[in-house]
Protein backbone atom coordinates (compact mmCIF):
# COMPACT_ATOMS: atom_id res chain seq x y z
CA UNK A 1 0.00 0.00 0.00
CA UNK A 2 1.39 3.60 -1.00
CA UNK A 3 2.59 5.84 1.89
CA UNK A 4 0.39 8.72 2.20
CA UNK A 5 2.57 11.95 0.84
CA UNK A 6 2.68 14.51 3.53
CA UNK A 7 1.38 17.90 3.18
CA UNK A 8 4.78 19.38 1.44
CA UNK A 9 6.25 16.21 -0.51
CA UNK A 10 9.62 14.66 -0.18
CA UNK A 11 13.17 15.72 -0.01
CA UNK A 12 15.55 13.92 -2.33
CA UNK A 13 19.10 15.25 -0.90
CA UNK A 14 22.84 13.77 -2.15
CA UNK A 15 25.51 12.87 0.61
CA UNK A 16 29.09 13.77 0.59
CA UNK A 17 29.41 10.04 -1.20
CA UNK A 18 27.31 10.41 -3.78
CA UNK A 19 24.47 8.59 -2.09
CA UNK A 20 20.90 9.57 -2.70
CA UNK A 21 18.84 10.17 0.29
CA UNK A 22 15.06 10.81 0.53
CA UNK A 23 12.92 11.85 3.60
CA UNK A 24 9.68 13.34 4.56
CA UNK A 25 9.41 16.86 4.80
CA UNK A 26 7.37 18.14 7.71
CA UNK A 27 3.75 18.20 7.59
CA UNK A 28 1.95 21.70 7.78
CA UNK A 29 0.29 22.51 11.07
CA UNK A 30 -3.17 22.01 10.78
CA UNK A 31 -6.17 22.47 13.18
CA UNK A 32 -9.57 20.23 13.34
CA UNK A 33 -10.62 22.55 11.01
CA UNK A 34 -7.85 22.56 9.04
CA UNK A 35 -6.71 25.94 9.40
CA UNK A 36 -3.16 26.68 9.75
CA UNK A 37 -1.99 27.57 13.33
CA UNK A 38 -0.01 31.07 13.30
CA UNK A 39 1.45 33.84 15.57
CA UNK A 40 1.98 37.63 15.55
CA UNK A 41 5.23 39.59 15.61
CA UNK A 42 4.21 40.22 19.48
CA UNK A 43 4.01 36.60 20.00
CA UNK A 44 7.09 35.69 18.14
CA UNK A 45 9.48 38.37 20.63
CA UNK A 46 7.46 36.75 23.84
CA UNK A 47 8.28 33.52 22.86
CA UNK A 48 12.26 34.80 22.72
CA UNK A 49 11.78 36.65 26.17
CA UNK A 50 11.74 39.72 24.83
CA UNK A 51 8.87 42.80 25.34
CA UNK A 52 6.89 43.68 21.91
CA UNK A 53 7.63 47.17 21.29
CA UNK A 54 5.37 49.73 19.06
CA UNK A 55 6.59 48.41 16.15
CA UNK A 56 5.85 44.62 16.85
CA UNK A 57 2.30 46.16 18.34
CA UNK A 58 1.56 47.29 15.38
CA UNK A 59 2.57 44.91 12.89
CA UNK A 60 0.39 42.60 10.65
CA UNK A 61 2.80 39.99 10.12
CA UNK A 62 2.32 36.44 10.90
CA UNK A 63 3.86 33.81 11.18
CA UNK A 64 3.34 29.72 10.47
CA UNK A 65 3.07 27.48 13.46
CA UNK A 66 4.24 24.28 12.23
CA UNK A 67 3.40 20.64 14.31
CA UNK A 68 6.18 18.29 13.94
CA UNK A 69 4.96 14.72 15.31
CA UNK A 70 7.68 12.58 17.51
CA UNK A 71 10.76 10.81 15.16
CA UNK A 72 10.07 13.40 12.11
CA UNK A 73 12.62 15.41 10.74
CA UNK A 74 12.37 18.98 10.91
CA UNK A 75 15.33 20.00 8.50
CA UNK A 76 17.84 17.92 6.42
CA UNK A 77 21.37 17.47 6.59
CA UNK A 78 22.61 19.31 3.09
CA UNK A 79 19.51 20.48 2.32
CA UNK A 80 19.01 24.25 0.49
CA UNK A 81 18.10 26.35 3.62
CA UNK A 82 14.75 28.71 3.21
CA UNK A 83 13.55 28.73 7.14
CA UNK A 84 14.75 29.63 10.21
CA UNK A 85 13.04 27.57 12.95
CA UNK A 86 12.15 28.81 16.54
CA UNK A 87 10.41 25.91 18.73
CA UNK A 88 7.80 26.44 20.70
CA UNK A 89 7.50 23.68 22.33
CA UNK A 90 8.98 20.09 22.40
CA UNK A 91 12.27 18.81 21.74
CA UNK A 92 14.49 18.23 19.15
CA UNK A 93 18.02 16.48 19.04
CA UNK A 94 20.63 17.64 16.03
CA UNK A 95 22.52 15.30 13.93
CA UNK A 96 25.17 14.61 11.19
CA UNK A 97 25.45 12.09 9.68
CA UNK A 98 28.78 10.24 8.46
CA UNK A 99 30.04 8.71 5.28
CA UNK A 100 29.27 5.15 7.13
CA UNK A 101 25.64 6.21 8.26
CA UNK A 102 27.18 6.91 11.66
CA UNK A 103 24.59 9.52 13.25
CA UNK A 104 26.52 12.13 15.47
CA UNK A 105 23.92 13.79 18.20
CA UNK A 106 25.53 17.39 17.87
CA UNK A 107 22.89 18.45 20.51
CA UNK A 108 19.72 18.71 21.38
CA UNK A 109 16.96 22.03 21.06
CA UNK A 110 14.54 23.01 23.18
CA UNK A 111 11.70 25.93 23.65
CA UNK A 112 13.15 29.06 22.76
CA UNK A 113 16.09 27.37 20.75
CA UNK A 114 17.16 28.21 16.73
CA UNK A 115 17.32 25.40 14.47
CA UNK A 116 18.25 26.37 11.10
CA UNK A 117 20.03 29.56 11.62
CA UNK A 118 23.66 27.89 9.83
CA UNK A 119 21.41 28.08 6.81
CA UNK A 120 22.67 32.02 6.36
CA UNK A 121 26.14 30.30 6.12
CA UNK A 122 26.47 28.00 3.08
CA UNK A 123 22.88 28.09 2.16
CA UNK A 124 22.51 24.49 2.98
CA UNK A 125 21.60 23.01 6.55
CA UNK A 126 24.48 21.89 8.38
CA UNK A 127 22.71 19.14 10.02
CA UNK A 128 19.39 17.44 10.14
CA UNK A 129 16.87 18.40 13.08
CA UNK A 130 14.15 15.18 14.41
CA UNK A 131 11.59 15.78 16.79
CA UNK A 132 11.93 13.94 20.37
CA UNK A 133 8.14 14.17 21.09
CA UNK A 134 5.08 16.24 19.20
CA UNK A 135 6.46 19.89 18.95
CA UNK A 136 6.28 23.31 17.69
CA UNK A 137 8.19 25.86 15.79
CA UNK A 138 7.80 28.99 13.94
CA UNK A 139 8.91 29.27 11.14
CA UNK A 140 10.44 32.25 9.71
CA UNK A 141 11.50 32.79 6.13
CA UNK A 142 15.23 33.49 6.18
CA UNK A 143 14.48 35.52 2.69
CA UNK A 144 12.39 38.24 4.59
CA UNK A 145 14.53 37.82 8.12
CA UNK A 146 16.31 40.49 7.43
CA UNK A 147 13.28 43.02 7.05
CA UNK A 148 11.64 42.22 10.08
CA UNK A 149 15.03 42.65 12.16
CA UNK A 150 15.15 46.15 10.80
CA UNK A 151 11.03 46.95 11.92
CA UNK A 152 11.48 45.68 15.05
CA UNK A 153 14.53 46.64 17.20
CA UNK A 154 13.08 44.13 20.37
CA UNK A 155 12.49 41.43 18.00
CA UNK A 156 16.20 42.17 16.45
CA UNK A 157 17.55 42.95 20.39
CA UNK A 158 16.06 39.31 21.51
CA UNK A 159 17.30 37.38 18.52
CA UNK A 160 20.80 38.40 19.12
CA UNK A 161 20.15 37.47 22.73
CA UNK A 162 19.12 34.25 22.13
CA UNK A 163 22.14 33.24 19.29
CA UNK A 164 24.61 34.41 22.06
CA UNK A 165 22.87 32.48 24.19
CA UNK A 166 23.53 29.24 22.00
CA UNK A 167 27.18 30.17 21.41
CA UNK A 168 27.29 29.79 25.07
CA UNK A 169 25.99 26.73 24.99
CA UNK A 170 27.80 25.16 22.14
CA UNK A 171 30.94 26.38 24.08
CA UNK A 172 29.95 24.23 26.98
CA UNK A 173 29.36 21.36 24.93
CA UNK A 174 33.70 21.23 24.20
CA UNK A 175 33.60 20.89 28.12
CA UNK A 176 31.56 18.17 28.42
CA UNK A 177 33.73 16.29 26.14
CA UNK A 178 37.04 17.07 27.43
CA UNK A 179 36.60 14.75 30.48
CA UNK A 180 38.33 11.59 29.82
CA UNK A 181 35.77 8.96 32.29
CA UNK A 182 32.57 8.19 30.91
CA UNK A 183 30.51 9.04 34.10
CA UNK A 184 32.07 12.41 34.22
CA UNK A 185 31.16 13.23 30.80
CA UNK A 186 27.55 12.13 32.02
CA UNK A 187 28.00 14.16 35.23
CA UNK A 188 28.55 17.44 33.09
CA UNK A 189 25.91 16.51 30.64
CA UNK A 190 23.50 16.50 33.73
CA UNK A 191 24.25 19.26 35.53
CA UNK A 192 24.29 21.22 31.96
CA UNK A 193 21.56 19.85 31.09
CA UNK A 194 19.76 20.84 34.73
CA UNK A 195 20.57 24.52 34.04
CA UNK A 196 19.29 24.92 30.56
CA UNK A 197 15.65 23.45 32.50
CA UNK A 198 16.20 25.91 34.91
CA UNK A 199 16.17 28.56 32.36
CA UNK A 200 13.16 27.32 31.31
CA UNK A 201 11.11 27.42 34.19
CA UNK A 202 11.35 23.68 34.92
CA UNK A 203 12.35 21.97 37.54
CA UNK A 204 16.63 21.24 37.80
CA UNK A 205 16.28 18.12 39.56
CA UNK A 206 13.58 16.15 38.33
CA UNK A 207 14.24 15.45 34.56
CA UNK A 208 12.42 14.05 31.69
CA UNK A 209 14.65 12.17 29.32
CA UNK A 210 13.69 13.18 25.58
CA UNK A 211 16.24 11.29 24.39
CA UNK A 212 17.13 7.97 24.50
CA UNK A 213 20.17 6.48 26.38
CA UNK A 214 21.81 6.25 22.31
CA UNK A 215 21.50 9.41 21.37
CA UNK A 216 23.20 10.49 24.65
CA UNK A 217 26.17 8.04 24.20
CA UNK A 218 26.12 9.41 20.87
CA UNK A 219 26.24 12.52 21.92
CA UNK A 220 28.91 12.40 24.53
CA UNK A 221 30.79 9.90 22.26
CA UNK A 222 30.65 6.44 23.80
CA UNK A 223 28.97 3.54 23.78
CA UNK A 224 25.74 2.49 24.44
CA UNK A 225 26.25 0.25 27.05
CA UNK A 226 29.12 2.51 29.07
CA UNK A 227 26.20 5.50 29.26
CA UNK A 228 24.03 2.42 31.32
CA UNK A 229 27.14 1.99 33.23
CA UNK A 230 27.50 5.02 33.61
CA UNK A 231 24.08 5.92 35.23
CA UNK A 232 24.31 2.91 37.27
CA UNK A 233 27.66 4.15 38.62
CA UNK A 234 26.47 7.56 39.38
CA UNK A 235 22.74 6.26 41.09
CA UNK A 236 24.70 3.56 43.00
CA UNK A 237 26.59 6.74 44.65
CA UNK A 238 23.90 8.81 45.70
CA UNK A 239 23.23 11.61 43.27
CA UNK A 240 20.68 10.53 41.05
CA UNK A 241 17.50 8.74 41.12
CA UNK A 242 16.93 6.38 37.83
CA UNK A 243 13.72 5.16 36.20
CA UNK A 244 14.11 4.68 32.97
CA UNK A 245 14.13 8.07 31.50
CA UNK A 246 12.52 9.71 34.52
CA UNK A 247 15.88 11.14 36.26
CA UNK A 248 15.90 12.81 39.88
CA UNK A 249 18.90 14.55 40.77
CA UNK A 250 19.03 13.71 44.89
CA UNK A 251 22.35 15.80 45.49
CA UNK A 252 23.02 18.57 42.59
CA UNK A 253 25.94 20.14 44.70
CA UNK A 254 27.26 16.55 44.80
CA UNK A 255 26.52 15.94 41.16
CA UNK A 256 28.45 19.51 40.24
CA UNK A 257 31.01 18.38 42.79
CA UNK A 258 31.49 15.04 40.29
CA UNK A 259 31.20 17.08 36.91
CA UNK A 260 34.28 19.02 38.06
CA UNK A 261 36.61 15.88 38.43
CA UNK A 262 39.60 14.73 36.37
CA UNK A 263 38.84 11.57 37.45
CA UNK A 264 35.56 9.52 37.58
CA UNK A 265 33.83 6.82 39.89
CA UNK A 266 36.00 3.78 40.82
CA UNK A 267 34.44 0.73 38.43
CA UNK A 268 35.21 -2.09 41.65
CA UNK A 269 34.23 -0.31 44.30
CA UNK A 270 32.51 3.09 44.91
CA UNK A 271 34.09 5.73 47.93
CA UNK A 272 31.38 6.72 50.53
CA UNK A 273 29.31 9.60 49.41
CA UNK A 274 30.57 11.77 52.56
CA UNK A 275 34.02 11.32 50.51
CA UNK A 276 32.42 12.84 47.70
CA UNK A 277 33.71 9.63 45.21
CA UNK A 278 34.08 12.06 42.07
CA UNK A 279 35.90 14.31 43.95
CA UNK A 280 39.55 14.68 41.64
Amino acid sequence: MATAMPASGILHTLNDSGRSRSAWFIRGAATDSAQPLVTDLRGLIELLGGTADAQALGSNEQFAVHRVPRGTSLVHEGAHARTLYIVQSGSFKCVKTAEDGYEHVLGFAWRRDLIGYDGLYREHYAFAAVALEDSRVIALPLASLAQVRQRSATFDAALQALIARQLAHAGEIAEVMAAVAADVRLARFLVQLSARMAERGQSPRRLLLRMNRRDIANHLGLAHETISRSFRMLSEGGWLRVDNREVEILDLPGLKQCARSTRGVADDALEPRSALACAA
